[in-house]
Formats: C-alpha cells, structure tokens, sequence
C-alpha cells in the first residue's frame, strides 16, 4: 500500500532511450514498459521511469506519494515549499512539482 509523503518513484533523464534501456537491461537484467516513444518505466526496487522528452525531465526527480494531492499541496506550501508546477494530469495520475527550502525540486503524485 501506497503511503502518504514516502518515496514512490524517481524519474531519470532518458537521453537516448534505447541505449539507455539496453545499457540498464544488460548490467542489471531490468525490464521496461514503454508509454509513448519518450518514456520507460522500470520496476526495480523503487519503480521509476526515463524521459527522453527534450521538455521533460532534465535531472533526477523524486517523486512521494499522496492519498490527497490538494492536501499535500496546501502542506507543503504551509511548510515553506514553493509550487513549481500546479497539479496537473498524466497518464496513470495527478502531480504537482515543488521546490524545497535548500532548492530541490521534487514532486508529488495521486492516482487518477
């Protein structure tokens, strides 16, 4: 079960995806679920995925999970973060992005 402010998913630069899918499946034996022709997702421990999407993610991203995002948002701005990116949707969930205090940009996602 999913719990709320836990790590549930860190999101990679993709880069080139298809060597960087058959560099991780050679050394680590990983499997990937493609959606789209810019995204991998993975499954290896903590799941996580690659975008190779120019506008998507430029570095590493941790993403924490939450039952309420409208919640969680409005805790993290009491908290002192700052919103980056309003919740927004994706396939699978909703998101939003926020920076924290010592200037990290993480994210938090909801299922649909």
């Amino acid at each position: 079960m999913r719990e709320d402010g836990k790590i549930d998913y860190v999101e990679l630069p993709g880069g080139e995806l298809l060597p960087t899918k058959r560099f991780y499946e050679a050394a680590f034996g990983w499997t990937f679920t493609d959606y789209g022709p810019s995204y991998a997702a993975f499954e290896q421990g903590v799941d996580g995925g690659f975008d190779s999407d120019a506008a998507g993610t430029q570095q590493p991203l941790v993403v924490l999970y939450a039952h309420d995002l409208e919640a969680m948002a409005a805790k993290v701005e009491a908290a002192g973060g700052a919103i980056l990116k309003p919740i927004f949707s994706f396939p699978g969930g909703r998101r939003f992005h926020f920076r924290d205090p010592s200037g990290n940009e993480l994210a938090v996602w909801s299922e649909g």
